[in-house]
């Protein structure tokens, strides 16, 4: 028999807690639902994230949660309704199959001899200086630089580009501050006008680079329209810069906040790269949920999510289950029970485009540290929060030597 959401716990005093994990943990302890401070049912089991990307029985929530807010219209709104991330069956395979023809996994890996260039320029200009702003100098620079290439956007611009791109990642937080809606409202009308520069530019000129290709593709192979195009690079510029910034920071303050998985990485950064990014992930995600719509009644560990009702896959508690993770409260890069699919890049059809980038960035960059600056150390740890959609940092300095 199985129970109707009416049973389940309503979480309370999540803004009074220290720990989004440990207040997770109290909740999962109890069950595998619970109703979230935003007031929808909230999925905590690593179980919950297969059940719920099926696109037969879930769809995404796509401007659902901005028209709550009072967003009907701009360029949020238009993000939100033209974007792959939030597009659903035939519409969302159409939007995204261009991308992930252009963003091809070989391309991708591609990039990673620039990285390391670019993450060893940094780390050795910021060596013997004293403190160091990771979050914004670092964990910043390095994603908006390398989007920027891929675009081909000129060095000169690179800086502009790099404060347009982390003024409107702002409006992929779920529940953003609205105070904030004109200023990031009028940087994305800018960054629309570079991105339709681009695009343009990408039409006229027939270069072997991403942005020609992409126009080529979504045009001859998939009937999307440039318009559609634009939407779609922008998803891929802001999609991929809030989250690896988050990601770098968090797993390089684990690592220094654990002197021996530190020291053992620094000894082999090479051999544990892909190990150390694995667990960083896992134990300290960008992404804390993804949100679906249930399509019909669905069976979810003795509860039934009603048809229409929205539901949150919370990945933050997903990857401490400990039905899946010995002792999961511990940060270890020797684990050896990570599942075949990173819960992190999400699942289904819906899975990150831009995967292997992400890890090629975050790969790359850690590995740099360890190599260059082994005698690194952590002066002040960033805080992770947020429970919905991309979480917040608020800091982060270091002294490497």
């Amino acid at each position: 028999m199985h129970d109707t959401l009416a049973h389940i716990p309503k979480m309370t005093g999540y803004a009074h807690s220290a720990c989004d994990h440990a207040f997770l943990k109290g909740y999962r302890d109890e069950g595998a639902l619970a109703i979230s401070p935003a007031g929808f049912p909230i999925a905590l089991r690593h179980s919950a994230i297969g059940a719920l990307t099926d696109p037969s029985t879930t769809r995404q929530l796509e401007t659902e949660s901005l028209r709550q807010q009072g967003i009907a219209d701009g360029p949020i709104y238009e993000l939100f309704s033209r974007s792959m991330l939030f597009s659903n069956a035939g519409l969302h395979k159409k939007r995204r199959g261009p991308i992930s023809r252009t963003f091809a996994f070989k391309l991708m890996e591609g990039m990673r001899s620039e990285v390391s260039r670019l993450a060893g320029e940094i780390v050795t200009s910021a060596k013997g200086c004293g403190e160091f702003d990771f979050l914004d100098a670092f964990a910043g620079e390095i994603p908006a630089r390398i989007i920027a290439q891929i675009l081909g956007l000129p060095e000169s611009e690179m800086p502009r580009f790099r404060t347009l791109v982390y003024s409107v990642t702002r409006a992929f937080k779920v529940g953003f501050d609205l105070s904030q809606r004109a200023e990031i409202e009028r940087d994305f009308e800018v960054l629309i006008d570079e991105v339709d520069r681009l695009i343009e530019e990408g039409k006229r000129h027939e270069r072997d680079d991403f942005l020609s290709r992409l126009v080529v593709d979504a045009q001859e192979r998939f009937e999307v329209s440039l318009e559609d195009i634009r939407w779609q690079v922008i998803t891929l510029i802001i999609g991929g810069s809030d989250t690896t910034r988050l990601a770098l920071c968090s797993t390089l303050a684990l690592l220094l906040s654990h002197p021996d998985q530190w020291q053992a990485f620094c000894r082999d950064p090479e051999g544990l790269k892909k190990q150390v990014v694995q667990e960083g992930l896992r134990y300290e995600p960008p992404i804390a949920s993804f949100s679906r719509v249930a399509l019909q009644d669905i069976a979810l560990e003795g509860h039934v999510l009603p048809a229409g009702s929205p539901v949150s896959v919370c990945l933050a508690s997903a990857m401490r289950d400990e039905r899946v993770y010995a002792d999961p409260f511990k940060f270890d890069i020797f684990r050896d029970d990570h599942t075949r699919w990173h819960p992190a890049f999400g699942a289904g059809e819906h899975r990150c485009v831009g995967e292997a980038l992400a890890r090629a960035e975050l790969e790359e960059c850690l590995a740099a540290i360890a190599r260059l600056a082994p005698e690194t150390t952590l002066v002040q740890a960033p805080v992770v929060r947020g429970l919905n959609g991309i979480r917040r940092i608020d800091q982060m300095r270091v002294v490497m030597n």
